[in-house]
Formats: structure tokens, sequence, C-alpha cells
């Protein structure tokens, strides 16, 4: 897949290297000027991959496009506590697109894997459980959106994971493991915004959230729906 997309991957690799440039020298002009062009770039990259054919490479558009929404409404949340949580709102659409699309996958084939979806709902459940009660003591008047956020954003790993044996291996891992990275940048964010802050908080979220963007990215275009009996 890197030679496969070499140019596209090229340009993704100089946008990862300079936002992280951004958020170590902590550099105000390139971070706004790179962020957006982190989902932007995978924008246009699915587009030109797909020509969105299919309601899959729609929904994930337009969950890329409120994430684009989330990311500049992010860089202007130490403006007012308003812009954080309208970029929190952008980024809950966000994933209830990706959700969405990936219920599609999921509705080919209900029947199968079984035992996976099970252990899926389990895991997925006593993270998002144990994480929120792990954060709820520091949320003060987010309790609520919180709960919200961290309940959708399991959902979406969890859905990830419902797509096991009803498309191609490429896809699925691209997808369930961008999800996860995902998971990953927003405990980041969460345990850096509401409990206490550490060093080079900046970086590791936006390593993560890039990966993740980029993994379920590249899972979309790859996607193929299995065959079955």
């Amino acid at each position: 897949m890197l030679k496969k997309y070499l140019k596209f991957n090229l340009l993704f690799a100089l946008i990862f290297i300079l936002q992280l440039i951004a958020e170590f020298q902590q550099i105000t002009a390139l971070r706004y000027l790179i962020k957006p062009c982190i989902v932007i770039s995978l924008m246009v990259m699915l587009y030109l991959s797909t020509n969105l054919q299919g309601r899959f490479h729609k929904r994930l558009f337009t969950g890329l496009f409120f994430a684009l929404a989330g990311d500049v409404l992010l860089m202007f949340a130490w403006q007012s506590p308003n812009y954080f949580i309208y970029g929190l709102i952008a980024f809950l659409l966000g994933h209830i697109f990706y959700i969405s699309a990936f219920y599609l996958d999921f509705r080919s084939a209900q029947e199968l894997d079984k035992k996976g979806a099970r252990l899926a709902i389990i895991l997925c459940a006593t993270f998002s459980i144990a994480f929120y009660f792990y954060l709820r003591p520091h949320l003060g008047s987010m309790k609520l959106p919180v709960m919200v956020y961290t309940f959708v954003i399991s959902l979406m790993m969890m859905m990830a994971a419902f797509r096991n044996q009803r498309v191609n291996i490429i896809s699925f891992n691209l997808i369930l493991f961008g999800a996860l990275f995902f998971l990953i940048s927003d405990a980041s964010l969460a345990y850096n915004k509401f409990v206490k802050g550490f060093d080079f908080a900046g970086v590791l979220i936006m390593a993560t959230y890039m990966i993740a963007q980029y993994l379920i990215t590249m899972g979309g275009i790859e996607r193929k729906l299995r065959q079955h009996d």
C-alpha cells in the first residue's frame, strides 16, 4: 500500500512532520496553516480514489468534513470555552457518520462472527465506563457532554470491530487500528485537559490523531465487501 499511494503518502508524511514540529516548538502560525491540511488532504485522496461511489464512501467523506470543522474550532479553543464545545460537537457528528458507514458493512452479513461481536461489546463497554468514571470527578459542567462523546467514540470502535469477516482483511485492519488510535488520541486529550497536563501532550494527541484519520481513510479506499454463501 505504501508504494501504491507513494505520492500521497509522501505528501501526508510532510504534513505529519510539519504538524508535529508545530506542536513540539509551539509555532502557532505553522499550526494554523498545517492542521487543516491533515483532513483536507485525506478528503481529496478519498474523493479521487473512490469518486464517492456508494453510501459508505459518502458517509466517510462527511465524517472527514466534520473532523475538519472540529480541527478548526479546537484551534481557537484558547479564545473561548465555547469553541471547545463546538469542536466536540463537530467531532461527535464525524464519529456518527463513521459509525453509520461501518454499520453498512456490518449489515451486509449480521449473522457472522457473533463471538467477536460479543468480545468487542464487552471490551468497548468496559473501557468507556471505566474511563468516564475516572474522568468524572474532574469534569465539572462537562460531565454530560463528555459522557455522550465517550459513548459515541466507543460505539465507533465497536462498529469498526463488527466489520470483521464482512470486508477484505486490509480494510478491516486499517479501520480497526484507525479507530483504536482515535480512542488513544481522544483519551490523551481528555486526560491532558481535565485531569493533568503532561509534557508533549500536543505531540502525542496530534500524532495519534493523524495516524487514526489516515488509517480510517485508507481503509475506506481499500474497502471491498466479501462474498458469502
